[in-house]
């Protein structure tokens, strides 16, 4: 009897461990970066990652005007948004013109599987 449960008592303990190795793997969120670039009210830039077609594909990005001295979503307008999608090699998005003058920043947010990220603040400036 004791050499019936001995595999059995084995093949729960392996099942036990590989259950907690895959919650462990499921938690862990992919970095995300996102960039801005400005030219007299249009806005575009980039999304990487290390899982790209998870979280750069399709992914929405927000764009806001800087209201004070530092960012702060909670309070800034959101003037624009687009999803970033696949050219070359990259992942790019666009806003087109937006007419939007003074200090912005893009951001894209936590998702399933990724992590948030906010890029640097660049002024768009009038032609």
């Amino acid at each position: 009897m004791e050499r019936k449960l001995l595999p059995i008592s084995v093949v729960i303990a392996l099942v036990g461990v590989m259950t907690v190795a895959g919650f462990a793997n499921a938690g862990t969120l992919a970095d995300s970066t996102v960039t801005i670039k400005a030219q007299s009210g249009d806005f575009s830039g980039t999304i990487s990652s290390p899982r790209p077609a998870r979280c750069a594909q399709d992914r929405k990005v927000v764009v806001f005007k800087q209201a004070g001295a530092n960012q702060d979503p909670s309070q800034d307008d959101r003037v624009a948004s687009d999803t970033a999608s696949l050219s070359g090699d990259r992942y790019e998005w666009s806003t087109g013109n937006t007419g939007v003058y003074g200090k912005v920043y893009a951001r894209v947010g936590r998702t399933e599987h990724c992590k948030a990220d906010t890029s640097r603040t660049v002024r768009s400036v009038r032609p």
